[in-house]
């Protein structure tokens, strides 16, 4: 019989005799074959041959082994609508694979099993049939009768094939640990009473005990502990019985495995005890009835993290209130020193903050090297900010050397992670300023808050020294900022201070490899100056204005023979080295002489003072006549 089959350009006909083409292909070779096709017919729409495959494949047993295979010749197939090459081959495939429940006679044997039929199994056994030789994957026929619950043929086989009874698939599955995995405890008490093991565990060292406390079958553990069940058989992740069921808070099963000789103090391969893991889950109940059979409160993990610390970590407040009422020690560290009240603090829950602050020593937080302040400034978390500054923690604590080293900033102060301002933070006290965080960041309301409190306007970095302020260098490649700061007092007479002066200069050094790398220890770091900072070509396009900004704040300098290069190479800056030529207006000396009488600190007040307005807006650079 031929079939008509469709392709995208033309039709033509296939004999049946053409099909033996993909006879001699494997399983994987055609289901290839059949999905490169299909993403070539994509953009067709599914045919009928197409659906029908799809029916079949959703059709599939859900419990299918390599027994029930059947090498019966596919059923012709009536004449249908066209099909394509994909339609074909699936068609082949699913024949003689997925359409077995309809296409194909099923093993009287499986039938048998899932009938419970015991009589058929008695008749195969009395013909001499062997029904203790396993398929591919290692199932007999005592596996299958205990995964289907079936407990008449079950006792029919275990009395025909005694020896059977602990074998094990090649999963090592025993039919006490599939009946325990299928909830059949009538299975499950069949093969426990006919002498079956108990504790043969999977390929995951999982026991049949195991699978009933996973599964939350308290009936199936009390069988499996009655028959002398290992209750401190630990799997594959060293977990015991009773670890399972306290992470999933079943205090049935907990009471029958202590009961049975459970151990509350195993632990895992990470050191981790049962009671660990209800402080980690946060299973209130069952933490309570581990401290009740004496389970110690403060067990730690193998990284010395303590129950406590763990539930502050995932913000159990309640198993928190309980650990702290029971005696739980809120000073005990973890691997990376810190306390419960950091972790807290970190998450920024302020019950367990407000639970932990009478019982944590502030000695321990010393020597920890990291205020709480810090990692609640970190994430903003206001309210335990107010929490830790009402409790008298110091605002000005800094990281010790060793934490600050794991910050690329070197960050020392809680100020530095929020603004703490209010309070009385220092804003000097890092290595590099929060201050100049807040130029490069541009953010001109940062800066006015950081100054009001007393931040250093002219600050420098000590690990990078320059001869110029380093808020100049941090605000270069924005003029309006620049100009924001000079206004303010920043003082620009460094940057034209050049210690070469008229005289050669050395080659430029590369900026990248001067304020990004730390300095040799055994080298001291030489001092940058302006103009080779200016000359470098990261910011040398800017050069000029960024002169004539600075001009406009100093009185009679000179401009180096590196920066009368650097501007005589530009002809539309030849204008800035005339304005800098001496002497300079004396209108302008006389504004710098009192801008530099009132002060840096005062000079944003000027508005206030009971100077003439005109003065006023000429000191503030408001009136340049």
């Amino acid at each position: 019989m031929a079939t008509q089959i469709s392709t995208r350009g033309s039709q033509c006909t296939i004999g049946q005799e053409e099909y033996s083409l993909y006879s001699s292909l494997s399983e994987d070779e055609l289901v290839q074959m059949a999905i490169e096709q299909s993403l070539a017919d994509k953009t067709r729409g599914p045919t009928t041959a197409e659906a029908t495959a799809s029916a079949c494949t959703n059709r599939q047993p859900a419990h299918f082994y390599p027994w029930t295979r059947s090498t019966a010749p596919p059923e012709s197939s009536p004449a249908r609508a066209p099909m394509g090459l994909f339609q074909g081959v699936m068609q082949k495939y699913s024949s003689s694979l997925f359409k077995i429940s309809q296409l194909a006679p099923v093993d009287p044997l499986i039938k048998a099993i899932k009938d419970g039929d015991e009589e058929a199994l008695k008749t195969m056994i009395k013909e001499g049939k062997n029904l203790a030789e396993p398929n591919k994957e290692g199932w007999l026929p005592l596996h299958e009768a205990a995964y289907y619950g079936q407990v008449g043929c079950l006792k029919v086989l275990q009395r025909a094939y005694p020896g059977t009874i602990d074998q094990r698939t090649l999963q090592e599955e025993t039919a006490v640990y599939l009946a325990t995995c299928r909830g059949h405890l009538d299975c499950l008490l069949s093969l426990l009473q006919a002498g079956a093991e108990p504790d043969i565990s999977n390929k995951s060292r999982e026991t049949p005990l195991y699978k009933a406390c996973e599964r939350k079958n308290a009936e199936a553990v009390k069988i499996l502990v009655q028959h002398n069940a290992d209750t401190n058989h630990r799997c594959n992740r060293g977990w015991t019985a009773l670890h399972e069921s306290v992470s999933r808070n079943d205090l049935e099963v907990m009471q029958i495995l202590v009961s049975g000789g459970a151990k509350v103090e195993s632990k895992n391969a990470y050191g981790i005890t049962p009671l660990f893991v209800a402080a980690q889950s946060g299973q209130l109940e069952a933490l309570r009835f581990l401290a009740k059979y004496g389970a110690d409160i403060n067990t730690q993990a193998s990284d010395n993290a303590s129950a406590l610390y763990e539930a502050c970590k995932n913000e159990h407040e309640e198993v928190v209130e309980f650990l702290l009422s029971q005696g739980a020690d809120a000073n005990k560290t973890n691997k990376d020193g810190l306390l419960p009240l950091h972790i807290a603090s970190k998450k920024g829950n302020y019950r367990i903050v407000q639970m932990l602050l009478p019982v944590t020593s502030r000695t321990r937080i010393r020597r920890s090297g990291v205020s709480p302040l810090h990692l609640a400034a970190e994430r903003n978390h206001d309210e335990v900010l107010e929490a830790l500054l009402s409790a008298r923690f110091d605002v000005n604590t800094p990281l010790a050397p060793e934490r600050a080293r794991l910050y690329e900033d070197r960050r020392s102060s809680a100020l530095y992670f929020a603004l703490l301002l209010e309070h009385g933070a220092d804003p000097n006290r890092d290595v590099i300023s929060p201050l100049l965080v807040a130029i490069r960041h541009g953010c001109l309301r940062t800066m006015q808050l950081l100054l009001d409190h007393g931040a250093n306007i002219d600050a420098y970095i000590a690990t990078h020294p320059t001869a110029f302020p380093a808020t100049i260098m941090f605000a270069m490649k924005c003029l309006s900022l620049l100009k924001f700061l000079m206004d303010l007092g920043c003082d620009g007479e460094p940057c034209f201070s050049c210690l070469y002066g008229n005289g050669p200069h050395p080659p430029a050094p590369q900026p990248s490899s001067r304020f990004n790398d730390a300095p040799a220890a055994d080298k001291e770091p030489s001092v940058v100056q302006f103009c080779e900072f200016v000359s470098a070509p990261e910011v040398s396009r800017w050069a000029g204005p960024i002169i004539d900004v600075l001009l406009d704040y100093v009185g009679n300098v000179q401009l180096c023979s590196r920066l009368k290069e650097h501007i005589d190479s530009f002809e539309d800056w030849a204008v800035i080295k005339e304005k800098a030529e001496p002497p300079r207006p004396l209108a302008h000396l006389c504004r710098l002489r009192v801008r530099k009488a009132i002060g840096k600190y005062r000079i944003k007040l000027l508005d206030t003072l009971p100077l003439p307005g005109r003065l006023i807006r000429y000191l503030k650079y408001e009136n340049t006549q």
